[in-house]
């Protein structure tokens, strides 16, 4: 019987102890992870770890000390430095299905009380709720504790830190793959930030192989969304200043000439949290967020997606910077079951 949590890896210390401490604790699932990626792809784990390997210096470039927690990682897991360096890289090691998302960021006139909220459904194919898990680091050094929604293996996803920056995805299509970061890395890396200037730096300085957009909130109560590609990114200001809406097509208008309307959902997807948004507008809670969450206008590729190519919203997450608390789904937004986690 499926669990009503994702399994919750708890770790700290040095960087390499958080990776060993992490193989350790999830290495069934590690293994599971990357079975998973090879019928994903399609490829050998041979193949894989020899394109995964490619990632190594520029994973290096971006923080040597992640680069000590996959070592960790690999030797607490009993795999491979190479099997370790693909759990960073499952999307750029080949090519993958197509994932959704819905995200949100709230604040000041848009909630009640003014509170700060962002988060998303996590759409993607159903086999990943089977290798997911809650990853809380707390390191020994300067950098924050985070609390941060992933995979088994894979050390950076969605999440938030103690200092109340939290950050959540959507995939973008049209933009032709070239080598570059992949994006998990630098999702993490934005995790030990506490502004927006800083996680733009990290942006600027390693350009990703692929296309995404990534919406931020911030302990002051700042929101933004960035939109990315391999060859540059673009911050995208919304109609009002207080909501940032986003779904898997370009809305900048540096990038809106590429969009293809690749995922033929994601407009009215977005048109329809728009509309929830407003019709509750300076009300808004979490738990109207979970409502919203769990819409299902437009089934089976819903808010709460249902099935729509291959896609379901296997988790979803909102967080709460203001109280330090970090909302999680498992399961369906219309059946699943949250729970609240200080981070």
């Amino acid at each position: 019987m499926i669990g009503q949590t994702f399994p919750l890896v708890k770790v700290s210390g040095t960087a390499y102890e958080m990776g060993y401490q992490h193989g350790q604790q999830a290495g069934a699932l590690i293994q599971k992870y990357l079975i998973w990626i090879e019928k994903l792809t399609g490829k050998s784990r041979s193949e894989l770890c020899q394109s995964a390997r490619k990632f190594h210096p520029l994973i290096e470039k971006l923080s040597p000390r992640l680069i000590e927690e996959i070592k960790g990682l690999a030797k607490g897991a009993d795999i491979t430095f190479d099997e370790a360096l693909l759990c960073q890289a499952r999307g750029e090691a080949a090519s993958v299905p197509p994932e959704g998302c819905t995200a949100f960021a709230l604040k000041g006139s848009a909630t009640a009380n003014s509170i700060t909220l962002a988060g998303q459904n996590q759409d993607l194919a159903p086999e990943y709720a089977d290798v997911a898990i809650l990853l809380h680091v707390c390191p020994s050094d300067e950098r924050p504790r985070a609390l941060i929604f992933t995979f088994a293996g894979q050390l950076g996803y969605a999440g938030m830190n103690q200092h109340g920056l939290a950050h959540f995805a959507n995939a973008l299509y049209d933009a032709p793959w070239q080598f570059g970061l992949p994006h998990y890395p630098i999702k993490r890396a934005v995790l030990e930030q506490d502004n927006l200037e800083d996680c733009l730096t990290i942006i600027k300085q390693n350009p990703t192989c692929s296309a995404g957009n990534m919406v931020f909130c911030f302990g002051n109560n700042e929101i933004a969304d960035i939109e990315i590609r391999p060859d540059g990114f673009a911050q995208f200001t919304d109609t009002h200043p207080d909501s940032i809406l986003h779904a898997n097509h370009y809305l900048t208008p540096e990038f809106t000439p590429h969009e293809t309307n690749s995922l033929a959902d994601s407009c009215p997807r977005l048109d329809r949290m728009r509309d929830l948004i407003q019709e509750h507008w300076g009300h808004i809670t979490v738990d109207t967020m979970k409502t919203i969450l769990a819409d299902h206008q437009d089934d089976p590729a819903a808010i709460c997606r249902h099935g729509a190519e291959n896609m379901i919203s296997v988790s979803g997450y909102i967080a709460e910077p203001n109280k330090g608390l970090f909302h999680v789904r498992r399961g369906l937004g219309c059946t699943g079951t949250w729970t609240a986690y200080e981070v």
